[in-house]
């Protein structure tokens, strides 16, 4: 049995690894220690888990503490964005393997921190991009090995992110890019290692166009500029179309969908000491992109158009891939329930070869968060990777990297109004190891 301990106690924290491994993987796994900045989140964590009562809590400047005490053999690193990189550093000098949540780390310079750290160590880093997971995206990455389409020529991604929870991403910390790094690395870094991982190819150079479009104080919707508001306690409720679209006027309504329970957890409990996870949208402290649109070139020769918007009336994505012999197209919709109109509930691949028929793949889904991906990621990781899958699907630290420079890359080509070089992000010498 391996012995783990979580750096930041978050809900993803809570949900995703505390409760399976109590669940699920207890004969493989056992949760020894937990460290954060804030205590509420221990009581959060024993409210929700009752039998995490008597594992033993540090606080954030206690890592050293905790790994002599608890001697694991793993960290689990989910807290905000920006604290991943110190933990993983801490763990890889005590040659423990380490799991973190995406992305990896924030910034370019923490990607270079984290490659040479893991060189020197006897542990190893595993980035859990979930995204990898669901049939469809595996059944893609089957076709492509199976060479159902051959050399890939381009590839375009265009994600939709609802109002819910879109507008979820500028009420928490992740609306700073000094925590989260914008939104291209901390959502698109899924999306761009998909690609990474479905092409084979890594990312050279980055061209993007963004803009804060519907947030922030300059949002067409703002009823009024003020900051400091929160959505459990604002007396603007009734003239906000993003609460509205999901509340009522009853004092008592919760948004239909209450994404990560932000406005349930501040309105019906103090959920943290010092975070409210429900401030107003329209805050002039948001310094974050909400729309991308950006051209990525592979070293492969694949062309990469991908966009991303954080305020549309439907979730989910479509994606088509090109190659030689042929093409991929797919879409998903995600949410369904949030969704005000029909759409469809299998999910199918479209393989149209380049001389020939079409064909329709239906995808079997098993159930589970992240389209069926994360029951799947976690038998990788507490029970080892699945022998009879023929293929890599679990991401390490030079995944993480390249997906978070790419993320970087686009809001600097955004800002600098120029091609941002991978290279000049990452490396160049570490930019040759990792191919």
């Amino acid at each position: 049995m391996k012995r783990y301990v979580i750096c930041g106690v978050s809900s993803r924290a809570i949900h995703m690894f505390a409760k399976p491994m109590y669940e699920t993987f207890s004969l493989h796994a056992e949760l020894v220690g937990m460290l954060d900045i804030d205590t509420r989140r221990f009581e959060v964590m024993n409210e929700e888990l009752p039998q995490s009562k008597d594992v033993a809590t540090y606080s954030e400047n206690e890592f050293d503490k905790m790994v002599d005490e608890c001697k694991p053999d793993a960290i689990i690193v989910a807290g905000r964005d920006h604290t991943h990189v110190d933990y993983i550093l801490q763990g890889l000098a005590r040659d423990l393997d380490v799991i973190t949540e995406k992305p990896m780390v924030t910034t370019s310079e923490d990607c270079r921190r984290v490659l040479e750290a893991e060189k020197k160590s006897k542990g190893k880093v595993t980035v859990t991009f979930n995204y990898r997971y669901p049939s469809v995206n595996r059944k893609i990455r089957e076709m492509i090995l199976e060479d159902k389409i051959g050399r890939i020529t381009s590839v375009d991604l265009n994600w939709y992110i609802d109002t819910y929870h879109g507008a979820s991403y500028f009420k928490r910390w992740n609306r700073q890019r000094k925590n989260s790094g914008g939104l291209s690395i901390h959502k698109s870094t899924h999306h761009f290692d998909l690609v990474n991982w479905w092409t084979g190819q890594r990312p050279v150079e980055v061209f993007s166009f963004g803009a804060l479009n519907y947030y922030g104080p300059d949002g067409e919707l703002n009823p009024s500029k003020k900051d400091g508001r929160h959505c459990s306690t604002c007396d603007e409720q009734a003239n906000c179309k993003y609460y509205m679209r999901w509340s009522s006027r009853s004092n008592n309504a919760l948004p239909k969908d209450d994404h990560l329970g932000s406005v349930k957890s501040a309105r019906n409990r103090k959920a943290y000491s010092t975070y409210s996870p429900d401030a107003c949208i329209f805050d002039s402290e948001i310094d974050i992109e909400d729309t991308y649109t950006t051209t990525v070139r592979y070293d492969q020769g694949a062309l990469l158009s991908y966009s991303v918007n954080f305020s549309v009336p439907f979730e989910g994505y479509r994606l088509a891939i090109n190659g030689a012999k042929g093409r991929l197209e797919t879409q998903e919709w995600h949410v369904k329930d949030r969704i005000p109109f029909p759409v469809p509930e299998q999910q199918v691949i479209d393989y149209y070869p380049l001389f020939g028929s079409k064909e329709t793949i239906s995808v079997v889904n098993k159930g589970g968060g992240h389209g069926g991906g994360d029951p799947i990621i976690l038998e990788d990781i507490f029970l080892g990777v699945d022998p009879q899958r023929g293929y890599e699907i679990l991401a390490g630290a030079d995944a993480g990297a390249q997906a978070v420079c790419t993320g970087e890359a686009v809001w600097r080509s955004v800002k600098e109004h120029k091609p941002i070089l991978i290279s000049d992000l990452l490396g160049e010498k570490l930019q040759a190891a990792g191919s």
